[in-house]
């Protein structure tokens, strides 16, 4: 495996917002904290984790990192890298063990236990729009990678985020924060005493025009309402969001004209492209434990809705009126889950905890439509669809310890998807069950010397786009086609430790690989399905988290992994397109919690193929942020630097044909990308009572 690495030492960190602060301890409590309490991802999981990759995150130090957008709270992920490529109001891009996940494909995400993954999406099968939550509100985020969970199902392969919602403030608090670039961003909230329990309750609003000739105009608004009563052995909570936005977008550009200098770096092509999104969600949890048994439920229903404007490939398919196309997604999303957990029973003379299971999500879309247009202007259909999709699942698992040294977690999930499409070109509708069943091996060593080791085995599966697997007619060029399978199989294994050997250190490593059957995904750009090889990845992270008190943190780590078809003969070349081979990152926090602190991180993420033969590659990337900030018992001011070297690094970069004026009538194959933001200062204040 052929890979470059870059060597740096970055220091990364950040000071607690105080929003965090005080959602956790109140001004008298600000000098009583116990010093040796370890939190986040340096906490100690020896006992707990049945895999040397999974990790959690706490508040603090989720809010404690200088960030430019809202989906780079999940580079707290090692190995993560998120970018974009388009308008804020979008979805970023996500990469992760060698999978250009586009906007979320492969990778799990979950607010309370509710999917954000979208299937059979108007953009994209998973597309994940993380621009719902607001980052004060969150208590905690779980991560998981590979496909080794009985209670993880479709779309969580490569990994999976669980973010857990805050259940009450301590204290109300106000934040205002300005930036260059017509930044805003104001967010407040409270926490209530009604009907027996606490309600908490806030809202943000956040207003960016961004660094392009072409301004955002970029506007979002958020909402939270929650109720929340009981401890962590009996709880019921409700919650309400809402979410809202609306944007323009420069898109990525072709190099060619920046490089002849017909057009800046931060500049555009079509002016209208842009979009605007809404999501609505009610959700519950409750959890209840009797004696040895462990109930837990959930439930949500939700609206959501995106029209989205695109022109990738400027002149290239309508010379006269431009390739701009308009994707819309209009849905109703409800699911839910119960499970029980039966603890200390037997398993062959040995103490064993069951957990059984049952999850369904439904989404019933309308208007699924692809439209050609021009300046927003429709031109003429090229599919509309109605489509149902839902899925049922029954998992189950048994955790026994077989000794003081030696413990196993064995699952098994099986999965009932049935897809249902009503499309304007009746060939193309139709209805399909499928199912699947996938197992589980999870075995833990040790503690020895403070040091665990893992060995992890498992089945997982991806689902594909309903339209996808209905599909009989190309809707561009009329002929027949294929369709794709509904449930594509995966399997994983890896091979890693856990160690607290040194005294405040926290060292994981993870030897792991991936294998998919088939890299089928629907086409949303094209309104059509394209199949895929199957691919191998395998790679190794490594990550050291160093707390030696509760003023200085200091993390680091890096990821290398590598993506080959199975069979090069059915593609370009071996190496799968866009993934990232090295990604590092690291930081320092520094700080009490009454007076100065500061942070500083750094994230690099490698050259990458954009083509299958790697005779293109996208650029190395290098951001650096830094905050530094004065906090007293009531107040708090800080001061973001983002992109601190000023470096001209692109956030994304493609290869593929498009053509602008002037040019031949079938296109120049050009890299096109989407550039990083120039160095950015932004200041806030928050203020809490």
């Amino acid at each position: 495996m052929k890979c470059k690495y870059v060597a740096y030492v970055g220091l990364s960190l950040g000071a607690q917002l105080a929003v965090a602060h005080e959602a956790e301890n109140s001004p008298s409590e600000l000098h009583t904290l116990d010093p040796t309490v370890v939190t986040g991802k340096a906490e100690n999981l020896l006992g707990e984790a049945q895999t040397a990759s999974r990790g959690q995150s706490d508040r603090k130090e989720l809010l404690e990192r200088p960030y430019l957008r809202r989906g780079e709270i999940l580079e707290v992920i090692p190995g993560m890298v998120v970018t974009q490529h388009a308008g804020g109001g979008k979805a970023n891009q996500y990469f992760v063990r060698g999978y250009n996940l586009d906007h979320g494909v492969d990778f799990g995400l979950f607010v309370d236990g509710m999917p954000a993954n979208y299937r059979a999406h108007g953009h994209g099968q998973g597309y994940a729009d993380l621009n719902f939550l607001i980052p004060e509100f969150i208590e905690q985020l779980d991560y998981t990678k590979g496909p080794f969970y009985a209670e993880l199902g479709d779309l969580t392969t490569a990994g999976s985020a669980q973010f857990s919602l805050v259940n009450s403030l301590q204290h109300s608090f106000a934040k205002f924060e300005i930036g260059q670039d017509n930044y805003w961003r104001g967010v407040f909230g409270d926490s209530v005493a009604l009907a027996g329990g606490l309600l908490t309750y806030g809202g943000e609003y956040n207003y960016y025009d961004g660094p392009w000739q072409l301004k955002q105009n970029a506007k979002r608004g958020n909402g939270i309402l929650r109720w929340h009563r009981g401890d962590e052995n009996q709880w019921l909570n409700a919650t309400f969001m809402a979410y809202g936005a609306d944007w323009r977008s420069s898109d990525q550009i072709p190099s060619r004209a920046v490089a002849s200098g017909a057009l800046d770096r931060y500049g555009y092509i079509d002016p209208s492209n842009g979009g605007d999104s809404q999501r609505y969600s009610l959700s519950f949890n409750m959890g209840n434990r009797q004696n040895d048994v462990f109930w837990r439920a959930k439930g949500y229903v939700g609206y959501y809705d995106l029209d989205l404007y695109s022109n990738f490939t400027y002149l290239l398919d309508d010379p006269d009126n431009g390739d701009q196309f308009r994707q819309t997604d209009n849905r109703i999303f409800f699911g839910g889950e119960v499970s029980s957990t039966f603890e200390d029973r037997l398993l062959f003379g040995h103490e064993t905890d069951y957990l059984v299971g049952f999850q369904t999500h439904n989404d019933y879309i309308w208007d699924l439509a692809l439209t050609k247009t021009s300046l927003r202007n429709d031109l003429n259909n090229i599919r509309r669809d109605d489509v149902f999709t839902g899925n049922y699942a029954l998992f189950a698992s048994a955790n026994t310890r077989w000794n003081d040294w030696f413990r196993t977690e064995m699952g098994l999930r099986g999965e009932l998807f049935y897809f249902d499409v009503a499309s304007n070109l009746a060939a193309n509708s139709g209805d399909k069950i499928d199912g699947i069943v996938v197992p589980k091996l999870n075995m833990i060593f040790g503690p020895w010397d403070e040091t665990e080791y893992y060995l992890n085995l498992g089945g997982g599966f991806h689902s594909n786009d309903a339209r996808g697997v209905t599909i009989n007619v190309d809707p561009v060029t009329g002929l027949p086609t294929t369709g794709v399978d509904p449930l594509v199989r995966t399997w994983g294994s890896e091979l890693g430790l856990r160690s607290h050997l040194l005294e405040d250190v926290t060292a994981t490593v993870a030897l792991w690989w991936i294998y998919n059957d088939s890299e089928l995904l629907y086409v949303g750009d094209a309104g059509n399905v394209e199949a895929g090889p199957s691919t191998n990845r395998y790679g190794i992270e490594v990550a050291t988290y160093w707390r030696p008190s509760d003023w200085f943190t200091f993390d680091a780590e890096v990821s290398v992994a590598e993506g080959r078809y199975e069979d090069p003969s059915l593609t370009d070349g071996p190496w799968v397109e866009n993934q990232v081979p090295v990604v590092v990152s690291s930081g320092i926090v520094i700080g009490e919690e009454i007076g100065w602190f500061g942070a500083l991180r750094g994230r690099y993420f490698s050259e990458r193929p954009l083509t299958a033969d790697k005779s293109v590659e996208a650029r190395a990337s290098f951001q650096v942020n830094a905050r530094a900030g004065y906090r007293t018992e009531r107040w708090e001011l800080a001061l973001d630097v983002l992109n601190l070297l000023d470096r001209k690094d692109n956030d994304i970069e493609y290869y593929y044909t498009s053509r602008l004026a002037g040019e031949p009538a079938d296109g120049v194959d050009d890299t096109h990308f989407h550039p990083a933001e120039p160095l950015t200062v932004r200041a806030n204040f928050t203020w809490w009572w």
